[in-house]
């Protein structure tokens, strides 16, 4: 799999916000770098956020998870606090317009919100 970093001169956007590399709509992950330490890892499909995300926070500790097709969210996101804790956690549908639940806690793990589709 082809393997590019955003801050590369040759990436750019288009007009549709889709991601483009050296001209052409790019397929492959996408990686971004702070001070050496990887923060973010996007796969894409023509041009467009599909397949799996991460972030990390500069330690390495995992900020966010989850999984893009066609450039919205499916399935379970996740986020995490600096410490570790999960900070979040959503679910979504796979026309990924609709949101199923949506669940957050602070960083001693209590929960701090609960919601549901019913």
């Amino acid at each position: 799999m082809r393997r590019v970093d955003i801050d590369d001169p040759e990436v750019d956007m288009d007009m549709g916000q889709r991601l483009i590399y050296r001209g052409e709509l790019f397929t492959g992950e996408v990686v971004e770098y702070q001070r050496g330490a990887l923060v973010s890892l996007n796969t894409y499909k023509d041009g467009v956020e599909d397949g799996p995300t991460r972030e990390w926070y500069m330690d390495g500790t995992l900020r966010s998870e989850g999984t893009a097709r066609g450039g919205r969210p499916v399935g379970i996101t996740r986020d995490w606090h600096p410490n570790g804790t999960l900070a979040a956690e959503r679910e979504f549908a796979e026309d990924g317009l609709t949101m199923l639940s949506d669940r957050e806690w602070d960083e001693t793990g209590q929960p701090t919100r609960a919601w549901d589709r019913s």
